[in-house]
């Protein structure tokens, strides 16, 4: 498919602080945007001047839902180059999502290389100061005016960029979770494991709850039992007891998160006995009184790793690892952001340079 692409006669004024950029709140000159209709499939790929979406009160998407997006970064190496951590991985689970959500799959492939011709006109957007990068974020929308449940037959997908501070610009420190069993997030055989703003939308409630409780994340349990942990605020989360990393299985309900799979393939290749499997949250909080050496971390795109210190469950308020930041959990920190911003070797062939 024949990309055009347009530059934008004005640009903006580029940040000149890069430790005020903090996430989400600055765009890009251009946006990448493609468009589908059954007679034509996907077609019309152009990158042009950012712009607001010119949309009808009908337009299905906002009636209905029916959207899916995608979340991962670029990052400046200390030799000046840009590289993507797994793009193509956030594409495969971008065509999953929209097999949910009754969106015809795209071109992976060109999707990539949409994303790079993307970045290489943006590239004086890509902040150079250590912890920040350039956040991506790939959306696809129902387009059709009509107001009726249905999947629309038309579409459209667009990218915008966002230059985002580093995450822990106070430092890397524990948070403290909160366990509830009044509110699901999602259930299996639900759209739990799709990445579509519902699910994000059905969290807001028992995180605010959360924050005036004074916690900063919200313990997802299953839907069915509410016994066994799932994730953690909008994250994959992990526990390490004892010397073994473990962490939910995925079960239909839970988000097949990129860095989980990361932490997960540097365990087995570091030799750290690693499962996947149901973990009620009682197992948590006993191995946690009987003195067992226990962590406990979230993982996602935004945060990579995030460290947890206090878990609040029922009357039970327990604090891991003296509130520290666990040798694992650092471990996998470092890890993985030594291989992002290009200080270390890639060793599973994750880096594509841009």
């Amino acid at each position: 498919m024949e990309l055009k692409i347009t530059k934008a006669e004005k640009l903006k004024s580029k940040p000149q602080d890069e430790t005020k950029l903090g996430f989400g709140r600055l765009f890009t000159d251009h946006i990448f945007n493609m468009d589908y209709s059954p007679d034509k499939g996907w077609h019309n790929a152009r990158i042009e001047p950012y712009c607001n979406i010119d949309m009808n009160p009908a337009t299905m998407v906002l009636h209905y839902g029916q959207a899916v997006f995608e979340g991962m970064k670029a990052y400046r190496t200390p030799k000046g180059n840009i590289q993507l951590f797994r793009p193509q991985s956030n594409f495969h689970r971008m065509n999953a999502s929209n097999r949910m959500l009754c969106i015809p799959q795209i071109d992976e492939h060109f999707a990539l290389h949409a994303l790079k011709e993307l970045i290489r006109v943006e590239q004086e957007w890509v902040p150079s100061m250590p912890g920040t990068s350039l956040y991506i974020r790939p959306t696809i929308i129902a387009t059709d005016v009509f107001l009726g449940v249905r999947a629309s037959d038309t579409y459209r997908f667009f990218i915008i960029l966002s230059p985002v501070g580093a995450y822990y610009p106070e430092g890397f420190n524990p948070v403290k979770i909160w366990v509830t069993k009044r509110y699901v997030r999602a259930v299996r055989g639900g759209i739990g494991e799709a990445k579509t703003p519902g699910n994000y939308a059905a969290s807001l409630y028992a995180g605010e709850q959360a924050h005036k409780e004074g916690y900063t994340q919200v313990l997802w349990l299953d839907g069915v039992e509410q016994r066994y942990v799932e994730e953690v605020g909008s994250m994959n989360i992990f526990f390490c007891i004892d010397g073994e990393l473990i962490t939910p299985a995925l079960n239909g309900s839970i988000l097949p998160g990129v860095t989980r799979d990361s932490i997960i393939s540097l365990a087995r290749l570091w030799g750290i006995p690693c499962s996947e499997r149901r973990i009620a949250i009682e197992e948590i909080i006993n191995a946690q009184k009987e003195g067992k050496q226990v962590e406990i971390f979230g993982s996602g795109t935004a945060a990579v790793v995030s460290p947890v210190g206090t878990v609040k469950y029922r009357d039970d308020v327990i604090t891991i690892n003296d509130n520290q930041v666990g040798p694992m959990t650092q471990r996998f920190y470092e890890a993985l952001t030594d291989i992002q911003y290009g200080r270390a070797e890639d060793p599973r062939g994750w880096i594509e340079k841009v």
